[in-house]
This record gives structure tokens, C-alpha cells and sequence, in this order.
């Protein structure tokens, strides 16, 4: 049985957070558990470039990054896990792209037109703060994407334009070149909600809103503690479906405590209690997970053999896939 491809990559630009957690490191380790995909897991620190201008910082967090997909789980015999950086044939497939990708579908990206609408309400030059690394964004992750012939992409909803350029790509190249790339698919999980931070916004580092994944127990009490509720009085009746509470205790608990949670709500329950409430699920499915990130931060070494064994693995995928491509478009000498 041909056994489909799943990848996911995390950009090192920051402490991680439960939203990142939920939202893609839990959905994307579910794979190690089928017998049907082959996962491949990376860490985007060329990504992180645009972003991150301290070199110490820049190999702090990727080593801490690491450490995350480790101490959660991810089984290095099991998968393909990887740095970016230390794959070489993306940056030449991604020039590849570049190539054949329209500017007007660059012009559409999400996160470039973001920036250009923030510089249009301050009354700035649209291309403010804009370089290529931001605007050609996309394209790398399409090479990410296809050099590895990637089948699924676990993305957040807000991630599933980055898909559809992919795919686009992918058939660009194929129409011109013969078929050589496969079609990925965005992959959303669908219990999967975007977890709301502090103010009840999406979670976000931009926000300011985050709760850290690896916080200590006192301080994930203290941060779920400032989580925004509403007025209502403890017996009154609540809404889940619009608490920011109940969806980060969702994401943490087990089926029957979800529905336990679910019949408190609607009977009336004091947001204090349902504050303790998500602590007690999140502590408890963290504290191993806390202990185990602690120690494999402090064997630097340890990781980077992982990281370089992954890439051997990953660079003899790579490179057979960019001879393929390079001959197709008349790359390679006769």
C-alpha cells in the first residue's frame, strides 16, 4: 500500500502557545498513529528570518521548538523530522516557483495584503515594512509542500489559502512540464476550534494574549485566571459555544468531562469553578509533557542529532525529487 504523505512545519518566532498546540502540533502528531501516512515534521527557521534578526534567539527558539515536538510526542523513528534550513534543495525548487508564480497572486496573499491594509489605515506607504521575504512568503511554502510530494497539510482555517497557492503551483508546473508534482490537500480537523487568548481574541503572539504551553502550574493558574467573561451570575445559564473558557477546557478534557462541562453550563455554574476547571485538565495533560520539554532543553546536543539525522532522511527524498524537476526544466547538462 502507497502510504500518503502528511507534513506540517512550525516557524521558531516565539514561545509556544496552547493555540499552537490545539490548533496544529496535536492535530499534525495524530498521524504518527496511522498505519496510512508517512509524517514529516520541520521546523521553518528560514521562515523565522523575516521575523527574527537575533542569532542567538533565532537558535534558541528553534532548539525549543524541537524540544515542543519532542516532549509532545513526536517518535523520531516514525517520522521524517527536520530543520528547513538543513534541506538545500528547497531554496533552489523555491526559485523554481518563483518563476512560474504570477506577482497578482502574490499580491493576494493574506498576510502581505494584511500588512499593506494596516499601512493604509496609518496613513502609510502601502509597501511599508514589506520585504520579499514577507511577500514571497507563499511560494517557499509551496516548495516545502511539493518537494516532498506532500499529500495532506494540517492547516487552521486561516492558513488554507497557503494550500490553495500550493496546488496552484502544482498544477502550473505540471501543465508546463509534464505531471511532477502531487495535489496536496488542506487538512482541517474539524474538533479543532481556534483557541480564544486572554481577551477572548484569537490567541496570538501579536495580541499579547497567549498562554505559554510550557508555563509552570502557578502561572497557567495565575494566566487562566485573567481569561475575560461576561457578567452573568453563577446560576444563570451559560452558552458554551460563544465561552472562551469552555473552548480551552474543550480542547484539554476528555469526552464525558466535555459533556459534564456542557450540563453545568446550561444548568448554571460560577466562572470561578469553571476557571479551576480548565486548570485542572490543562495542568494535568501538561505536566509530563512540562517535564520532559525541561529536560530535552538542557541535552542541546541531543536534539541537533535528531534534527541532522531527520534531514540525511529528508535531503535523499529531496534530492531525487529535484532531479526529477531540474530535468524537466532543463536544468540538468545533457
Amino acid at each position: 500500500m502507497c502510504m500518503k504523505k502528511v507534513i506540517t512545519g512550525i516557524k521558531p518566532t516565539g514561545t509556544i502557545h496552547v493555540g499552537n498546540y490545539a490548533g496544529a502540533i496535536k492535530p499534525a502528531l495524530q498521524f504518527l498513529e496511522s498505519d496510512e501516512y508517512t509524517p514529516l515534521y520541520f521546523i521553518a527557521n528560514m521562515h523565522a528570518l523575516n521575523t527574527v534578526t537575533d542569532a542567538e534567539l533565532l537558535r534558541k527558539q528553534t532548539l525549543e521548538i524541537a524540544a515542543t515536538w519532542l516532549a509532545l510526542g513526536l517518535n523520531p523513528t516514525q517520522s521524517l523530522f527536520y530543520c528547513q534550513s538543513d534541506i538545500p534543495e528547497l531554496f533552489e525548487l523555491n526559485w523554481i516557483l518563483a518563476n512560474l508564480t504570477p506577482k497578482g497572486l502574490m499580491n493576494r496573499a493574506h498576510a502581505y495584503k494584511a500588512l499593506v491594509d494596516k499601512n493604509t489605515t496609518m496613513g502609510l506607504h502601502r509597501d511599508d515594512g514589506v520585504n520579499m521575504g514577507l511577500f514571497n512568503y507563499p511560494i517557499l511554502m509551496s516548495a516545502d509542500i511539493l518537494l516532498f510530494d506532500a499529500d495532506l497539510v494540517p492547516v487552521g482555517k486561516d492558513q488554507i489559502q497557503h494550500i490553495e497557492i500550493a496546488r496552484d503551483l502544482a498544477q502550473t508546473f505540471n501543465q508546463k512540464y509534464g505531471e511532477t508534482f502531487a495535489s496536496p490537500e488542506g487538512y482541517i480537523e474539524k474538533d479543532v476550534a481556534i483557541l480564544p487568548g486572554l481577551d477572548g481574541r484569537k490567541m496570538s503572539k501579536s495580541y499579547n494574549n497567549v498562554i505559554p504551553l510550557f508555563s509552570e502550574a502557578a502561572q497557567l493558574n495565575k494566566l487562566i485566571k485573567q481569561v475575560k467573561t461576561d457578567s452573568s451570575l453563577p446560576h444563570e445559564a451559560k452558552d458554551p459555544n460563544t465561552s472562551p473558557l469552555f473552548t480551552l477546557y474543550q480542547a484539554f478534557a476528555k469526552d464525558d468531562e466535555v459533556l459534564n462541562m456542557r450540563e453545568h453550563f446550561r444548568n448554571g455554574i460560577g466562572w470561578g469553578a469553571v476557571k479551576d476547571a480548565v486548570f485542572e485538565v490543562m495542568n494535568r495533560e501538561l505536566t509530563i509533557p512540562r517535564e520532559q520539554f525541561q529536560n530535552l532543553v538542557s541535552k542541546p546536543k541531543e536534539i541537533e542529532d535528531i534534527l541532522q539525522d531527520g534531514a540525511t532522511k529528508a535531503r535523499m527524498i529531496a534530492k531525487e525529487k529535484l532531479i526529477q524537476i531540474k530535468e524537466r526544466v532543463g536544468l540538468l547538462h545533457i
